[in-house]
């Protein structure tokens, strides 16, 4: 029996250079939100450059205001619990501050546990999302879809989800 674990992208597009101050709060609090991530349970991988952040990292060389962040999760649960009921909730709440507003920013998907997603893989999940909605293939907290392996998820009503 195959393992499956949630991959997730979520993107967006700098109101501004990363080093410019009006994104200086956003930036300053990484270390602290991917601290977080790492510690908490049922995290298993995330994206990073050269700073512990995906911030350096340009899948859209053409705009340099685009921003990607990717990580595994054992399950939708723990997911949500990061980005829903933990600190994490309180910087996404501001991501306005930072980000202009997209309608389609954030898949969720299943892989193999021990796959570790591609950007180009990612991207291409967030595109189907976008241009047929929540499928198998990439879904929503609200719409998710259960793993291959016949796992049931129940949606996430969180707020901000």
């Amino acid at each position: 029996m195959t393992v499956y674990h949630l991959a997730q992208i979520n993107v967006g597009r700098f109101l501004a250079p990363v080093d410019d101050p009006r994104i200086a709060d956003f930036v300053a609090n990484l270390d602290r939100i991917n601290a977080l991530a790492d510690g908490t349970p049922g995290f298993v991988w995330r994206l990073v450059g050269e700073g512990n952040n995906a911030t350096d990292i340009q899948p859209r060389p053409d705009d340099p205001l685009f921003a990607i962040n990717m990580s595994v999760w054992t399950s939708l649960d723990a997911l949500a619990g990061f980005v829903y009921r933990s600190a994490h909730r309180d910087i996404m709440r501001r991501r306005r501050d930072w980000f202009e507003a997209m309608e389609t920013y954030m898949a969720l998907w299943w892989v193999p546990a021990g796959h570790i997603p591609t950007i180009d893989e990612a991207l291409q999940r967030l595109a189907v999302l976008e241009r047929l909605g929540p499928t198998a293939e990439a879904f929503t907290f609200r719409h998710p879809f259960p793993a291959p392996d016949a796992t049931p998820v129940a949606p996430v009503l969180d707020k901000c989800a």
